[in-house]
């Protein structure tokens, strides 16, 4: 049960944390050395925003590719319930087809979930629509109260109040997204708007969520930093004052590096649902990567039966392929050059042991062998390495067809070559060197 003693504290002027936020300036962290402890809930989960955030800044999926990509989001869960939501744009008849079509598929999870303005006229779009929730967009700092919205904060509380109540009234569970949550008058406006909504979940009998929305990704993780920028502190008070950690959801932007980390900081100070999208994608900066919490929930609780790690690795390459995505080579789990090496030092310890340089078994978990690129820093050891994980042998560093190959590419390298040697060639010169005693390929 909320605290009944947090109360609205209304302004005349907006609180814009100058001394936090110059503008002309960077953004400040203020240390207020004030700790708060862990409180890690016993069950988390992660939701996705690609089909919502994840389309703002770029051109929208169609329907079918939506369709593929809640496919693969399915698969990835495996009938867990790690990948428990999606939310969906609702206005277009494009949304509108995206969201019959992930309907019919009848999954339990991700449950499709809706996103509309905090305007009563487009929570018709939920009810024609069959949803069980939707998110409601619902501003907290006085950025967007004051400068945006034109509006004192008891009205804009008072408005927001009412399309939460209009959810409710038609069996719709209200998601409220605190947008701006990381600059926002964490006392005067954010706990008493929180304990409102959970007196009004109370009322009802209903759970009524809140999305912490760091618009800007000014969240930090650390705890002794002051409000409104530290997550822990953010995560905190609202559970002080009774919401519940299934009740809590964090989405973060990327603007100073600090998306995945933000997210799983969520986690461990109360928080249930960390929202995301594929590959980090999402307006500016992008939101936290959900391949990327599904990793950091396996390294937190560790592997959970039926998720189906390796389906990250297939929803890449249609990712890649089919939807345009570009993935840097140098990307975490999921780039081409994620498990490769190109020192021959490295190449050198793969091949005595592969977890030297490796930091888990990318081919069970993600069905992503390590590989070695042939660079004029490779030496026979990366040659060596190349050649086994290719064909069907075993050949010694100093044989001396592995003598001859990096004779090769010596002579490329002393003739000024800056880029790789291509797999194409490698398979060129080993056909050369092996002349008709060329072993097969590995199936």
């Amino acid at each position: 049960m909320a605290k009944k003693n947090v109360k609205l504290i209304d302004v005349e002027t907006p609180n814009l944390y100058r001394e936090i936020f110059p503008y002309s300036e960077f953004p400040r962290i203020e240390f207020d050395n004030e700790k708060v402890d862990y409180n890690f809930p016993k069950d988390i989960w992660i939701t996705d925003t690609t089909f919502r955030d994840g389309q703002q800044a770029r051109p929208p999926f169609m329907p079918k590719q939506i369709l593929k990509i809640y496919d693969l989001l399915h698969e990835i869960d495996g009938g867990t319930g790690l990948i428990r939501q999606c939310e969906f744009f609702l206005y277009s008849e494009r949304d509108r087809e995206a969201v019959e079509l992930c309907k019919e598929r009848g999954y339990t999870y991700p449950e499709i979930t809706g996103w509309i303005r905090a305007v009563a006229a487009d929570f018709k779009l939920v009810s024609q629509m069959g949803l069980a929730e939707t998110g409601i967009l619902t501003s907290a700092s006085d950025y967007h109260i004051f400068l945006k919205l034109r509006k004192t904060r008891a009205q804009a509380m008072a408005s927001y109040l009412d399309i939460a109540k209009a959810a409710l009234d038609n069996g719709v569970i209200p998601r409220c997204h605190f947008e701006d949550i990381t600059r926002a008058d964490y006392d005067g406006f954010v706990l008493p708007f929180a304990a409102e909504l959970m007196k009004l979940g109370d009322e009802y009998d209903k759970p009524v969520k809140i999305r912490l929305c760091d618009t800007l990704g000014f969240g930090v993780p650390w705890a002794g930093v002051a409000l409104p920028r530290s997550v822990p502190k953010l995560i905190h008070g609202l559970r002080k004052i009774g919401v519940p950690a299934e009740q809590l959801e964090w989405h973060g932007h990327n603007d100073f590096h600090k998306v995945q980390v933000d997210a799983a900081t969520a986690w461990l100070y109360g928080c249930s649902a960390a929202n995301t999208a594929i590959f980090g994608c999402g307006e500016r900066t992008g939101n936290p990567p959900l391949e990327a919490l599904v990793i950091e929930h396996a390294q937190l609780k560790g592997i959970t039966e039926g998720v189906n790690y390796a389906a990250i690795t297939e929803l890449a390459q249609y990712a890649k392929k089919e939807l345009g995505f570009e993935i840097p080579s140098n990307y975490p789990l999921v780039g081409t050059d994620f498990n490769v090496t190109r020192a021959g030092i490295h190449a050198d310890g793969l091949l005595k042991n592969e977890e030297i340089y490796n930091c888990f078994d990318t081919e069970k978990l993600l069905k992503r062998s390590v590989g070695v690129a042939i660079t004029d820093k490779s030496g026979a050891a990366g040659i060596k390495h190349w050649i086994e994980s290719r064909y069907e042998i075993e050949i010694a560093k100093h044989d001396p067809r592995i003598e001859k190959i990096k004779n090769k590419i010596d002579t490329e390298y002393e003739a000024d070559r800056i880029s790789v040697i291509s797999d194409m060639e490698m398979f060129a010169w080993v056909k050369e060197v092996f002349e008709d005693d060329v072993p097969p390929l590995k199936k």
